[in-house]
């Protein structure tokens, strides 16, 4: 409060909780200015006012990059096997020839597929798509 402000009594605050107005003395604000009294003001729905502007939703993020990763299987090794590793050593994994292979976006399985070949360069053939029901089970 500054200086020469009236504080509110405990009747005022009563009357400002149940919806009523305050007296005209009972604020006298420092320098004895006015106060202006607060009215009701209607708002506008801004969501309707607005409405969706041009070129929003999910046009705004469709050329955001994102990291896409074929797992073709794990392997879990010691320190000692991996430091034996060299020009021609082979790492068994733990998928089978011909087993699908993990589709990641973002590090989330997002689908399986099979391993295709396209000229030289390798493909994945999307066989399934993960579901919301196959993560929760």
């Amino acid at each position: 409060m500054g200086e020469g402000d009236k504080p509110l009594s405990q009747d005022d605050i009563d009357r400002l909780l149940s919806g009523g107005a305050l007296p005209d003395d009972a604020v006298a604000p420092a320098g004895g200015a006015a106060v202006p009294a607060a009215g009701n003001v209607k708002l506008e729905n801004l969501v309707q006012a607005t409405g969706a502007a041009p070129g929003s939703g999910i046009e705004l993020i469709m050329d955001v990059p994102m990291d896409v990763t074929i797992e073709l299987g794990r392997a879990v090794m010691s320190i000692k096997d991996i430091l034996m590793l060299g020009v021609g050593s082979v790492i068994e994994l733990d998928k089978l020839a011909g087993d699908p292979v993990d589709i990641y976006v973002n590090d989330k399985l997002i689908a399986r597929g099979e391993v295709v070949v396209i000229d030289e360069n390798f493909g994945v053939r999307i066989t399934s798509v993960e579901t919301m029901q196959d993560k929760k089970g």
